[in-house]
């Protein structure tokens, strides 16, 4: 088994939503990003600059899944300034009062936690430096510490941020699933993407990642242990995995196949089902 490659990056979330407008406004007002194209048929794109951060299908038919079903636990969106950080913390919080659930320092990360109008998990960060990271037993520490989130607007946003609110450049910093169990994740998302582990949080949470990063993607049970295939519902459509090159897919379309799982492959990308029914895109950066 060989490792993803090392340049691998996020790519958008597709989320499925029963008021495109609200959950809208939402992305772009209080998190910051651009509305990119709206398409006919209810289907808006939102990022910033030529990096794509959402698809917002509209799906009034779908109803809304059970709180212990398989599913999106958050998108998480880093900004490379705390300043920009710190600007859309507020107004997100203050566009969207209830939105906010918590903050937390994690060690590498600086986190701050809201629920979009629908119900999806949203995270916005910021990484401390590689060179402040710990390793210990081949695993990245992380934790989850006290964080004031109004002491971090008051020290981080200014006057020319709160300003440039929805300019600053962010991207899809990881995914995290809720999954069945950990160890069904482990086998999908190390032995056969190809991610390598970087933490074990006491059997209950997965982090994986390429490239020696601390998490592009995590797998957690702690509202959904035992949950089996989802069925269809509001809240995530697909994760995208971007590769660096055509044939980084062709090798993972590869293994998969080995593997005995069903691919949709349109020439360009690949979609892969995880166990628990999550659409999983594998895509090339060029």
């Amino acid at each position: 088994m060989t490792s993803i490659a090392a340049a691998t990056r996020m790519g958008a979330v597709t989320l499925d939503v029963a008021d495109l407008d609200l959950v809208t406004r939402f992305y772009r007002d209080g998190v910051g990003l651009t509305v990119i194209a709206e398409m006919p048929g209810g289907h808006v794109t939102l990022g910033r600059g030529d990096d794509i951060i959402m698809h917002l299908r509209h799906s009034p038919g779908l109803k809304h899944a059970g709180p212990s079903e398989a599913g999106l636990f958050h998108t998480a969106v880093l900004f490379t300034e705390k300043s920009a950080l710190a600007t859309a913390v507020l107004h997100s919080a203050q566009l969207f009062p209830g939105s906010f659930t918590g903050s937390a320092d994690h060690l590498v990360s600086e986190a701050f936690y809201f629920n979009d109008p629908e119900g999806n998990g949203v995270e916005l960060y910021w990484d401390r430096p590689r060179e402040t990271w710990t390793i210990e037993n081949g695993q990245i520490q992380m934790d989850t510490l006290h964080l004031d989130p109004n002491a971090f607007i008051e020290h981080n946003a200014t006057e020319a941020s709160i300003a440039a609110h929805g300019t600053a450049p962010v991207s899809v910093g990881h995914v995290h699933l809720s999954v069945g169990d950990t160890a069904i994740a482990r086998e999908f998302y190390v032995d056969h993407i190809g991610f390598d582990q970087t933490f074990d949080w006491n059997k209950q949470a997965l982090f994986v990642s390429a490239g020696g990063y601390h998490h592009h993607m995590a797998m957690n049970i702690w509202r959904s242990r035992g949950a089996g295939v989802r069925q269809p519902a509001l809240g995530l459509g697909l994760v995208e995995i971007t590769l660096p090159t055509t044939d980084d897919v062709g090798l993972l379309s590869e293994r998969l196949d080995h593997h005995g799982y069903i691919l949709r492959n349109d020439g360009s990308t690949i979609d892969v089902d995880d166990p628990w029914g999550n659409v999983v895109r594998i895509t090339a950066e060029v």
